[in-house]
């Protein structure tokens, strides 16, 4: 589906991930989040099983908010550290390559190919594509794994303007 300078363009990329060590940073993100998470549950949990002293117990207006924001919170925090991710693989690979403009025609492409043939699959693998599987409005993409392409696109092309006036 890629030529050679596509092709080429998408490795770099993941070869940028490898070198950025963005697992761990995802891993990391993804431990934060699930903590987050889990605090927010023990305190439904002691909203729910807690003593019944009124002169002490938490207001539960608040209790539920937090409950009920936290974990979306991390979520959407999490995500977006993804997102900052890719940017910095596509602008790794675009220095690694010299030429971003591969890439952007790869994701192009790529995506192209996502719209013809969706992947209905598990939205767990979704970190694991290099477009993405979702594209959708600004409220979908606050949750999605990866910045729109024409996001991504944009700023490979402001590097190219910025790797070629620097020659």
């Amino acid at each position: 589906m890629l030529s050679e300078d596509e092709l080429e363009g998408v490795i770099a990329h993941e070869l940028t991930h490898i070198n950025n060590r963005d697992t761990l940073t995802q891993a990391v993100a993804a431990a934060v989040a699930g903590a987050i998470s889990w605090l927010a549950q023990m305190a439904s949990y002691s909203m729910w099983f807690g003593g019944r002293d009124d002169r002490n117990s938490p207001n539960p207006v608040g209790l539920l908010l937090t409950i009920i924001l936290a974990p979306v919170a991390a979520s959407v925090i999490q995500l977006a550290i993804s997102r900052t991710r890719e940017f910095s693989a596509d602008a790794g690979a675009a220095r690694l390559t010299g030429n971003p403009r591969a890439l952007a025609r790869a994701l192009q492409r790529l995506e192209s190919g996502a719209r013809q043939m969706p992947l209905d699959g598990n939205p767990a693998f979704a970190p694991l594509l290099i477009v993405n599987s979702s594209a959708g409005d600004w409220f979908r993409s606050l949750f999605s794994t990866h910045p729109t392409t024409e996001s991504r696109i944009e700023n490979l092309m402001k590097l190219e303007q910025e790797l070629t006036g620097s020659y």
